[in-house]
């Protein structure tokens, strides 16, 4: 899918540089009218849109930061803005913490822009939230089960108390086992044939290498299929 990338480099969150192994999909929500990404994510790349209050999270002292915004850019349009790296997942500051701990250690998390007076902008942007959902299972094959609203991670032991996102999805006839019913159905409509735009590159090497015979980009990969990959990659000795 298409993401802004806008790294989060002065945020005390990003320099600690901690990394996680994702295994669960925090969803949060700002919890303020305000549809726009520029309140928290500066500076203004690809039509973000300028920060005139300097309040943005992309600075010290701020001691909160998750991995993707989806919300709207200045000219409106809904979009994923990511805020810290994934590759090499950094561990964001998101989720507080519980009477066992905090999902901070263990969940890759976004937040959605809330407006609770725009219903037409909620719902675009809760569906670009299950297109990223979805992408993050893909990428990191976490089941669907594991994609939690703050309030039900709070409930788990691992969160602070927040409610979202049950303040906001109601509200457009939404919430979080609709959601995860969504991200399901778009899993399920992915052409596991085509290759995401951010892997067609490393795709078409691994083809001219040999390494891989270019079929189901998007499918699950055996161990078998491993050895047999790391064998041609190997000149097959």
């Amino acid at each position: 899918m298409d993401i802004i990338q806008n790294i989060m480099t002065q945020n005390d969150c990003y320099k600690s540089g901690k990394k996680i192994t994702p295994s669960y999909i925090a969803v949060h929500d700002t919890g303020a009218n305000n549809k726009y990404i520029k309140r928290y994510s500066q500076p203004d790349v690809q039509g973000i849109g300028k920060n005139p209050y300097n309040n943005h999270w992309n600075r010290p002292n701020v001691d909160k930061a998750v991995h993707f915004f989806v919300g709207a850019l200045d000219n409106g349009d809904v979009a994923v803005v990511q805020a810290l790296p994934t590759d090499k997942c950094y561990r964001s500051w998101h989720a507080g913490r519980g009477k066992y701990g905090t999902a901070n250690d263990f969940a890759i998390s976004f937040e959605i822009c809330q407006d609770t007076t725009n219903m037409e902008y909620s719902l675009k942007a809760y569906n670009k939230a299950v297109e990223l959902a979805a992408h993050l299972c893909s990428t990191y094959n976490i089941p669907v089960k594991n994609v939690l609203s703050h309030h039900e991670l709070y409930k788990l032991g691992v969160a602070s108390q927040h409610v979202d996102t049950d303040n906001w999805f109601p509200l457009f006839g939404k919430d979080m086992n609709t959601f995860r019913k969504d991200v399901e159905t778009l899993m399920a409509t992915v052409d596991v044939n085509k290759p995401d735009d951010w892997a067609k590159e490393a795709w078409e090497w691994g083809k001219k290498k040999g390494i891989t015979d270019g079929t189901r980009p998007k499918d699950k990969i055996t161990r078998q299929e491993v050895m047999q990959m790391l064998y041609k990659l190997n000149g097959g000795k």
